[in-house]
């Protein structure tokens, strides 16, 4: 009864802190930095392309805009609220 209640245990814990890593992206900023070489690392922490773009000059890295940010309104429902405007 102990080794399969422990082997649950292990494959939980395994689980929950895989899951833990899963978002790249900080919500919380419209920009981020990507930053490539051997420890490659997304850092979502800028109000701006041109605030991002001077932490990456010199550096293997580039800006890019954050997917995931809160404020952020969708492409498509952009498109469907001008369609409708329009009119």
């Amino acid at each position: 009864m102990r080794v399969p209640a422990l082997a649950m245990f292990a494959i939980g814990t395994v689980a929950a802190a895989a899951s833990v890593r899963a978002q790249t992206y900080s919500p919380d900023y419209p920009v981020c930095l990507h930053v490539y070489g051997r420890a490659s690392y997304i850092e979502c922490g800028y109000t701006s392309i041109p605030q991002c773009q001077a932490t990456a000059q010199g550096r293997s890295a580039q800006c890019e805009l954050n997917p995931y940010f809160a404020l952020a309104v969708p492409v498509e429902r952009r498109r469907h609220r001008e369609m409708h405007r329009n009119k």
